[in-house]
């Protein structure tokens, strides 16, 4: 059977991953009258950003959920163009219980875990070589002051308010550089229907190749020939959008070298992990009127962050989250197992009296071939300059790299993914490729 090979019309440029980083850049290039065609491993659009039908009647986001800071957004003018209803999130309304029941003066230890950082942090950069934000906490006179009961609940605060944000453990997690990056103001909102409508919406008339999966990326005459599993694709330029962690995995394979800064940055740079369970009740026994409930379980970061769904969704709905090395654990159960240790630490917050759950969705990023993770993080020995690195231009121009790990401004976030990709179009457009 002789391999089938495709080539879209010059100026041709083929994006690999659909995501919001490969629609934005498709849309970019699109609307600039240029020939362009996605190539998409899963047999769905959007990535990371990923709203589950389960329940017909209530979307689910599994991956991104936020919509970071609304003022200034370009993620806030798409979902304003088709009325996404959104509704804020605050930590202002919160609240947190350990394990008896009992309610704890949060918000102070919060301020306390803040001010310590800071300073661990300060002491940190004097040293000649950057260290883990763990390294640099425990290594602080104010952390050795505290009672045993303290350090748990700093240490709460540490994984609800950095962990959870940023995706990495602590261990890992650079004391220097692990907030580089940039927030839009005006607080956050999540979508009431999910990222799914502005996904779809993202994706309209464009050319979208589902269910290939990338081997191999080359360089040749005039271009570059991607081969995938179900054959070859050859355009003038390609823009890469997958996944740190996919990168990191050495698929697909670059059969030419790419530049030193940028492998120094693939290796450097870590997919960290966040999961969610979404838990389906017949009523509310929460406190309603709050969006958050943190958990000071007995094991350090154990269902740490929920998220009161039922103002967004209109149903008695429950999230559980947990992040970088209690999710690494918690992944390896089963949905049932799972479910069995969510209720676990609502029934010790709630008591024994609260329903059981009436279904439930659980998230394993780091098991997805297409993601292996949930998004990147500055590890120790990373910045922002390393994301600057894995940006841009390869091969000559030929290649080029968009997408949230690339971001030096808005790492981690899904209006990150989008402007690297728009970035990454306008990159493609300075300069255009011929066709072999």
């Amino acid at each position: 059977m002789t391999e089938r090979i495709t080539a879209v019309k010059a100026p041709a440029i083929l994006i690999l991953g659909a995501g919001l980083a490969g629609l934005g850049a498709a849309q970019h290039l699109a609307q600039a009258g240029v020939g362009v065609t996605l190539i998409e491993a899963r047999d769905r659009i959007g990535g990371r950003s990923w709203t589950s039908h389960l329940w017909p009647d209530l979307p689910l986001d599994m991956g991104a959920s936020w919509l970071h800071g609304i003022t200034g957004n370009p993620l806030t003018a798409i979902a304003d163009a088709i009325g996404a209803a959104r509704t804020p999130t605050t930590y202002a309304k919160s609240v947190t219980y350990d394990e008896t029941g009992g309610r704890i003066g949060y918000p102070a230890m919060v301020r306390q875990a803040m001010a310590l950082i800071k300073a661990a942090r300060k002491r940190a950069r004097t040293l000649p070589q950057d260290i883990s934000l763990q390294q640099a906490v425990e290594a602080s006179p104010e952390w050795a002051g505290l009672a045993a009961r303290d350090r748990r609940i700093l240490r709460l605060a540490i994984n609800t308010r950095i962990e959870h944000e940023y995706s990495g453990d602590w261990s890992r997690l650079s004391a220097w550089n692990f907030d580089d990056g940039g927030d839009f103001p005006g607080g956050d909102v999540v979508f009431n229907r999910g990222y799914g409508p502005l996904v779809d919406h993202m994706a309209r008339g464009l050319d979208i190749r589902l269910g290939e999966v990338v081997q191999a990326v080359a360089p040749v005459q005039g271009g570059v020939l991607v081969t995938t599993n179900r054959g070859r694709h050859q355009a003038g330029r390609v823009i890469v959008t997958l996944p740190l962690g996919v990168l990191k995995s050495g698929q697909p394979r670059f059969a030419s070298p790419l530049g030193q800064a940028r492998q120094q940055a693939i290796d450097g740079l870590e997919m960290g992990l966040l999961n969610k369970c979404w838990l389906r009740f017949d009523r509310v026994f929460w406190p309603a009127d709050l969006d958050w409930i943190d958990y000071l379980a007995p094991e350090p970061g154990l269902w740490g962050d929920w998220l009161n769904a039922a103002p967004s969704t209109g149903q008695p709905v429950l999230v559980g989250f947990n992040a970088a090395a209690m999710a690494e654990r918690i992944e390896g159960l089963d949905d049932r197992a799972t479910t069995a240790s969510a209720m676990q630490a609502l029934r010790a917050m709630f008591g024994t009296a609260i329903p059981d759950p009436v279904a439930s969705q659980i998230t394993r990023w780091r098991q997805d071939p297409f993601a292996r993770g949930a998004y990147s993080f500055n590890a120790v020995g990373t910045s922002a300059q390393s994301r600057r690195a894995l940006f841009g231009p390869d091969w000559a121009g030929r290649l080029l790299f968009a997408g949230e790990a690339t971001s030096h401004d808005h790492p981690g976030t899904a209006h990150g993914a989008l402007i690297t990709g728009i970035a990454a179009a306008v990159a493609a457009l300075a300069q255009p490729a011929t066709m072999p």
